[in-house]
């Protein structure tokens, strides 16, 4: 670009408007990085004052304690580097499991708070206002100390059947355990699945073509459930039950619901259902009343209107919120350690951080977790918002 001069002498570049904005972002940059650069020194300097070794190494080391949920095979004599692992897969457990039952009774609790039914609107707006204004510890202490801690012992544990036990330490129920011959049901399954894809893209081009519906959920059912099931008659039922079974002082064998992790997952449940509900309700109240009265007009039903006409236009209202309530409830989880569930928070950043004294390195690993969790979590949100936007043509 060249200068211009004028009457009053040649245009110096630092009243150009766009190299002073360059100069003050380089400025910026150079002085975030000096920061950054001062507080590195700083702690490098003070740990190797105080003859604390840096890096990894620590990862390889015996963790010498036990985990009391290990979704791996997980013993004492593993490295911290497996501590770390069995505490991301828990907090990833409760994170999903959380995201899918908050979504499914917030979208309920949603379209009750406009039913038309007083009763039921009535009570969604009582459930909505009390447990979003509860602080989220203070339910999970509820949950955990006042109802879970409240349950009998295992002798006198409360049952349905021989195979399910509810008592204090947990919720103890059967394991299915495969044999050989297992993974053709495996490949049933993955087969069920793909055709549940077709069958789905399938359903949309005949409906747009024809404007007659499909019985999607039916095919899905049926495809499910019979593939698998010729599957596994085919390979003799290469599976058995291992039940839960009362030795000594506890139950052995099953699968065991920590009071824990009940605890932790239904409040997080609870109170992000409570705020996906309203982010519901705001969707649904954004699209015109027209809609309504249009399917009515076409002939179809209540439920009909909801799931075909209202819900799928109010999704682009409810997915960036949505994936709000998603990232604070992966970050909510983090309460764990107050009620002693080994997440990552507990496991990693308590224990091991107390034995190893590596405080930088863990926290840092800790927090790249999370952050890694939330842009991934924030990544598919957008993909599937960006899937369901209107195009303009």
């Amino acid at each position: 670009m060249s200068r211009t001069t004028s009457s009053q002498g040649p245009a110096h570049w630092w009243n150009d408007a766009r190299w002073r904005a360059l100069l003050f972002q380089l400025i910026a940059i150079a002085a975030v990085v000096g920061v950054l650069v001062y507080i590195v020194h700083n702690a490098l300097s003070n740990l190797e004052a105080r003859g604390i070794t840096t890096g990894f190494a620590f990862l390889h080391n015996t963790a010498g304690f036990g985990i009391l949920q290990s979704l791996i095979p997980y013993s004492e004599t593993d490295s911290f580097g497996r501590t770390f692992v069995v505490g991301l897969l828990n907090t990833l457990l409760v994170s999903l499991l959380g995201i899918v039952l908050a979504t499914l009774l917030g979208f309920a609790i949603g379209v009750m708070r406009l039913s038309n039914h007083w009763l039921l609107s009535r009570l969604a707006a009582l459930y909505i206002e009390t447990f979003r204004n509860i602080p989220l510890l203070l339910q999970i202490f509820f949950w955990y100390f006042s109802v879970l801690r409240a349950l009998p012992s295992p002798r006198e544990s409360l049952s349905i059947g021989d195979g399910v036990f509810l008592n204090v330490r947990g919720l103890y129920l059967p394991s299915p355990e495969w044999e050989a011959g297992a993974g053709w049901i495996a490949l049933a399954l993955l087969l069920a699945l793909a055709l549940c894809w077709g069958v789905s893209r399938y359903a949309r081009r005949r409906q747009a073509l024809t404007g007659r519906a499909f019985p999607l959920w039916r095919s899905y059912l049926a495809l499910l459930v019979l593939l698998p099931g010729i599957a596994a008659l085919a390979t003799g039922l290469p599976m058995h039950w291992s039940l839960p079974e009362l030795r000594g002082f506890n139950f052995h064998g099953g699968v065991t619901v920590l009071p824990e992790l009940a605890a932790l997952l239904t409040a997080l449940t609870i109170y992000t259902a409570a705020f996906i509900a309203e982010t519901v309700r705001s969707g649904i109240l954004a699209i015109g009343h027209g809609q309504s009265e249009a399917a009515h007009a076409l002939g179809l039903s209540n439920l009909q209107t909801l799931r075909l006409v209202i819900i799928p236009q109010a999704m682009r209202v409810i997915v960036p919120p949505l994936t709000s309530q998603y990232l604070n409830l992966t970050k909510n989880s983090s309460l764990a350690t107050a009620i002693g569930y080994p997440d990552l928070v507990s496991v990693f950043m308590g224990t091991t951080l107390n034995q190893t004294g590596q405080a930088i390195e863990v926290i840092a690993m800790t927090m790249a977790v999370y952050l890694t969790i939330s842009i991934g979590t924030s990544i598919l949100m957008n993909l599937y918002n960006r899937k369901i936007a209107l195009v303009e043509r």
